[in-house]
């Protein structure tokens, strides 16, 4: 059987000042009634930051860690302090809970590092047509951000960095994942694919994880409601806008192929972490637990 963990967002909890997010012992406490082990961190300072209190928040609830995560500007110069910092504290972090193993993979803990905040951009999540695409001195800029931020994770931490392409964000359709494998070597940094992520995008899941199947450290999975998904790109939604009207569904009643990525992963011997996710707006957390259970329940009885 694979590894797999759930992670925050599959209660909402993308933005830790939203005022709506359910209280964390209920995530912990849900994703351990679901049958998870271990769970990602979610935004920094949603799960307590102080080592001992995270220590005894996971115990509670027998889980361990998995990965935390980096989403945010990556692109401007007046950010990039804040992420440097923000890098510090969730490997120092990570480092210091107690973390998910599996033999035979990259081992955890990840730091997830996603681009998103230019608000233009986010207008246009999977709508390749529309979405501006970085200037050259931008995205060298970007480049050098995320490189100095792996080199924080991996060398000062002992964290794998992995790069996300996120929906909305300037790392999302396929020539920007191109640019970014062929930009950092994977010596510096994996990939992080999400099935959700390359569908929204107009890409086929099981196309882009086998072309990338060897810098794949980490996955993300999720399902994708068809209709929802298309009205979504044409109404011009944004990406949390959609997720708040439930485009993102339970792992096999959307129109992600489940069985198709087994057979592709057994074919190429992949063993590693697979953390399945499904935002949704907060206020509708209350869903969550059948949520997740429904997923997990999915992806074992497909073979996972």
């Amino acid at each position: 059987m694979y590894a797999i963990a759930n992670a925050p967002c599959s209660w909402g909890v993308d933005d830790p000042t939203n005022p709506y997010l359910p209280p964390y012992e209920k995530v912990l406490s849900e994703a351990r009634e679901a049958g998870y082990r271990s769970i990602e961190l979610g935004p920094w300072r949603y799960l307590p930051t102080e080592p001992a209190l995270l220590k005894q928040a996971l115990a509670s609830y027998g889980l361990s860690l998995v990965a935390g995560t980096l989403f945010d500007d990556l692109v401007s110069e007046a950010n990039f302090p804040a992420m440097v910092a923000l890098t510090h504290a969730v490997c120092s972090s990570l480092r210091q809970a107690p973390i998910a193993t599996v033999e035979g993979a990259v081992p955890p803990p990840y730091l997830v590092i996603i681009d998103f905040g230019d608000a233009d951009r986010a207008r246009c999540a999977g709508q390749s047509a529309r979405a501006k695409r970085l200037p050259e001195a931008d995205w060298q800029r970007m480049i050098g951000h995320i490189r100095e931020l792996c080199r924080i994770a991996s060398q000062e931490y002992g964290v794998r960095p992995v790069i996300h392409p996120h929906a909305g964000g300037f790392i999302e359709f396929g020539d920007e994942i191109d640019r970014i494998a062929q930009d950092i070597p994977a010596t510096e940094a994996g990939l992080c694919l999400d099935t959700g992520h390359l569908y929204y995008a107009g890409l086929d899941p099981v196309s882009w994880l086998r072309k990338y199947a060897d810098r794949l450290d980490y996955l993300h999975f999720k399902d994708v409601n068809k209709a929802r998904y298309q009205a979504a790109i044409a109404g011009k939604q944004d990406f949390f806008s959609a997720c708040a009207a439930g485009v993102m569904c339970p792992l096999g009643t959307g129109d992600i192929d489940y069985p198709a990525i087994k057979g592709l992963l057994e074919e190429l011997d992949w063993r590693g972490w697979i953390t399945i996710e499904q935002e949704r707006d907060p206020r509708d957390a209350d869903g969550s637990l059948h949520d997740v259970t429904a997923s997990l329940h999915y992806l074992r009885s497909v073979g996972f």
